[in-house]
């Protein structure tokens, strides 16, 4: 009989810890002596009861190990019961939000997807916008771990190539994830740091820097107003553009770096190949803003700069609505927005080696072709792919449009338009934030949305975020065979 103990009792500790963290945005409410700190503490009080006692309940079990269906149902489980925890204050604070817009506003923020159903955020209270930001925090490093632990443990979309780059651990899956997670922890609290201390010099108060720093090193684009980033136009900008590219990269690199591995980041066929793609974007947009709407050269390149890192890092802040561009970069905004960082980076969507792995395949079948008799090899980082790893890159591909196409037509059943329900399922699927069109455009947002489309939403943000196959597999019976 399958055993839910074990994955009880991580999701309980978790659950309970999440609870506990909400001390912080209650301390901050107290500062502002806004008189909602109280909203925190009841918040707090239900989920660290709830989670410890499922732990508790659990606990008898919690020293075996993980098999493979445990292990897939944790990863999920996690992405799902997490967001109840973080809905509560929303529901029980100033927003009075119905649980279908809590769950979607705690749902981006784990995912650090950025989109958001509220508006007006400027008056809300300090303590909710800060509690935002603290979930697309927690989930960036939450989504590192779990791409460098359990996705190449489990073989997800051609993660498993990563497995001997990760770190130099052995033992069991939780005690390894322990160990990782302390490492690449420093090194995000370092970067959100440095990124805090940024803003400060260019101009934005404590409490903007630190949200801002906080949704920036996740890439995860939520904002303390409604303008996003337009209200922090100039220096911040930059700042905030130089940040996100550092969250795009793998963080185990950085971790190598502080080891002593200095020429780790130029030897990775990921980072290099992301640098391109970012570059020739820079130049598409800056060049074509300056010949075909005569704008001049410092605002087209910082606007440039900042909203391609945005998009292609999935970050999904917006200083100007880049709609009004024209269609040619709405619709290279939009591709651009389904490639993504590096693997192993806060970042989301496809991911750049998936691509280079794709395209590795492509030549080596078109080389094949003009000489049947060659033996050509797909290689990535100049070692061999086996079948196993191009299996699963093809199958991540098949399945990331499956799920773009399937989504979209269920959106526009739900009564909404072409455009709406394409790029809605493209930002949920890809975890951008903004969509397009007049409703969900970079001046817009989800509010509007009716209630089955946002629950839809839900679970695009969800497979997005776990990569497809992590979430397939759990609906397969075959899968639950012993």
């Amino acid at each position: 009989m399958f055993d839910l103990r074990p994955v009880g009792f991580v999701i309980g500790q978790l659950f309970a810890a999440l609870g506990v963290s909400m001390l912080i945005p209650m301390a901050t409410d107290i500062l502002y002596q806004n008189g909602h700190w109280h909203v925190f503490l009841e918040s707090a009080i239900i989920t660290v009861l709830m989670g410890g006692m499922v732990a508790l309940a659990s606990a008898n079990r919690s020293h075996q190990g993980l098999n493979i269906q445990q292990t897939f149902l944790l990863t999920v489980g996690v992405w799902v019961v997490l967001p109840i925890a973080g809905a509560v204050p929303f529901i029980l604070g100033a927003t009075e939000a119905r649980v279908v817009d809590a769950y979607f506003e705690a749902m981006s923020g784990m995912t650090t997807t950025g989109s958001t159903v509220f508006s007006r955020l400027e008056n809300l209270p300090r303590g909710i916008l800060l509690w935002r930001s603290m979930m697309q925090w927690f989930g960036g490093v939450g989504i590192v771990v779990t791409a460098m632990v359990f996705m190449p443990e489990l073989k997800v979309g051609g993660m498993q190539i990563f497995r001997t780059e990760s770190f130099e651990t052995e033992g069991k899956i939780l005690p390894r994830a322990v160990q990782i997670a302390q490492r690449i922890s420093v090194v995000y609290l370092l970067l959100t740091t440095a990124c805090f201390v940024a803003f400060l010099m260019a101009g934005m108060n404590g409490f903007q820097s630190l949200n801002h720093a906080l949704t920036v090193l996740s890439t995860g684009g939520m904002s303390t107003s409604d303008a996003s980033f337009g209200a922090f136009q100039g220096a911040p900008e930059y700042i905030a553009s130089v940040f996100m590219l550092l969250a795009s990269l793998p963080f185990v690199r950085y971790v190598q770096l502080l080891g002593g591995n200095l020429g780790t980041f130029g030897r990775d066929t990921q980072v290099r190949g992301f640098a391109w793609v970012a570059a020739i974007s820079f130049a598409i947009v800056i060049i074509y803003r300056m010949l075909n709407e005569g704008e001049a050269f410092e605002p087209a390149f910082r606007e440039g700069i900042f909203n391609v890192t945005s998009v292609l890092t999935g970050t999904g802040f917006a200083s100007v609505d880049y709609q009004l561009w024209g269609p040619f970069l709405v619709v290279l905004f939009f591709f651009m927005g389904l490639i993504g960082g590096c693997a192993g980076s806060t970042c989301c969507s496809i991911k750049i080696f998936r691509f280079q792995i794709l395209f590795s395949a492509i030549k080596a079948q078109i080389r094949s072709i003009h000489t049947p008799h060659g033996m050509f090899r797909t290689e990535y980082n100049g070692r061999p792919i086996s079948p196993d790893i191009l299996s699963s890159v093809t199958a991540f591909f098949l399945f990331f449009i499956f799920s773009l196409g399937l989504l979209s037509v269920l959106l526009g059943l739900t009564g909404l338009d072409f455009i709406t329900s394409v790029s809605g399922a493209a930002t949920a699927v890809a975890n951008i934030g903004p969509g397009l069109g007049d409703i969900i455009g970079p001046a817009g947002n989800f509010s509007p949305l009716n209630d089955t489309a946002k629950w839809l939403l839900c679970v695009g943000m969800l497979l997005g975020r776990l990569e497809m196959l992590t979430v397939f597999a759990l609906l397969s019976p075959y899968f639950w065979k012993d």
